[in-house]
């Protein structure tokens, strides 16, 4: 069985730049090819440096002005977070779904706020000039617990943290069984996270509702109106499931909206064009390297159990090499040796 080298999702050249298409205004970085010492020149030149946030913030504004949909592709450790820098996207997003998945888990909150704050300073430590967005699940408790939850994400550098209004423990929102709090304890939440931003953390909150499915369109669509209102920076409806309910939502729901574009779930799956055309600001793809990811390893273990050669399904070490940092990791060892 031969498995295209596509499906590892993990197709680098000792310069990345030239094993992808970098999209349109996004080059690689100096993770990605330009050396640290280029890096070190650029931030002794005395241009002040742009936080994480400042970063999206410029993303979504230009956005704005485009029409064009950012497309996402979601991260859950440092590889799969250098990955998508490399491919030359302009954000990230870690994902407790994938999180979960890297400890052995489904994801059904059994990851815990520290274990998840420690992969996003993982993430982050791993990026070089892109921002993520992170998952911040239900806040990890009460009103209170939200806000140590908002501090906490800004403090490991992440430009964004989505909070959401399922019961705890809560679940993937394109799987059964998922409930959401009522809508006064969700708006409590969002006021919550709005409140710690505005007493000093530097992130946005992107603020999701999951009450489509147990609750009803409407139902969602006025928590999404409720949480802009409070200030909310980006809205996010989970799992609309027809074209209709996702232009219903762009049509009633003002400013920058997220599109959750997960493959064989309950939400259609449009293209960035539609998406941008039809009023979203981001397009997420959650778990696209996850899946890729897992099908590939699949395949891989098939040979092996069947003492077959996987060669042709791997790629070649010098590039496994550079895609895990190594050719950066030499420059700065060379800059010290004695």
């Amino acid at each position: 069985m031969r498995v295209p080298l596509a499906l590892l999702g993990l197709s680098l050249l000792s310069n990345p730049c030239t094993s992808f298409s970098p999209l349109p205004g996004h080059s690689c970085r100096a993770r990605n090819g330009a050396s640290p010492t280029k890096t070190r020149a650029a931030s002794a030149s005395g241009a002040p440096r742009l936080s994480n946030t400042g970063k999206l913030r410029e993303l979504l504004a230009e956005q704005e002005r485009t029409g064009e949909a950012l497309i996402m592709p979601c991260c859950y450790d440092g590889l799969t977070a250098r990955l998508v820098e490399q491919g030359g996207f302009p954000l990230t997003f870690m994902t407790g779904f994938g999180v979960s998945a890297s400890h052995g888990f489904p994801d059904t909150q059994l990851i815990s706020y520290a274990e998840m704050q420690q992969r996003a300073l993982e993430i982050i430590a791993a990026l070089d000039s892109i921002p993520c967005i992170g998952d911040g699940d239900t806040g990890y408790g009460n009103a209170v617990n939200v806000k140590r939850t908002v501090r906490g994400y800004a403090q490991a550098g992440l430009a964004a943290i989505m909070i959401e209004d399922q019961v705890s423990p809560k679940k993937c929102g394109h799987t059964r069984g998922k409930d959401v709090v009522g809508r006064a304890e969700a708006l409590a939440r969002v006021q919550a996270a709005c409140d710690a931003r505005d007493e000093g953390a530097d992130i946005l909150i992107l603020a999701r509702t999951d009450a489509r499915g147990p609750l009803g369109m409407r139902e969602a669509l006025e928590r999404c109106q409720e949480f802009k209102r409070i200030g909310a920076d980006i809205i996010f409806l989970e799992a609309p499931e027809s074209v209709q309910e996702m232009q219903q939502f762009c049509d009633e729901v003002p400013g920058p909206k997220l599109a959750n574009m997960l493959e064989h779930g309950k939400t259609p799956i449009l293209s960035p064009k539609e998406l941008g055309a039809m009023g979203f600001a981001i397009a997420a793809y959650p778990l696209t390297l996850l899946s890729a990811s897992m099908r590939a390893m699949r395949f891989a273990l098939q040979r092996l159990k069947a003492g077959e050669s996987c060669d042709d399904l791997l790629l070649p070490f010098q590039e496994v090499q550079a895609g895990v940092g190594f050719p950066d990791y030499w420059a700065e060892e060379d800059r010290y040796r004695t």
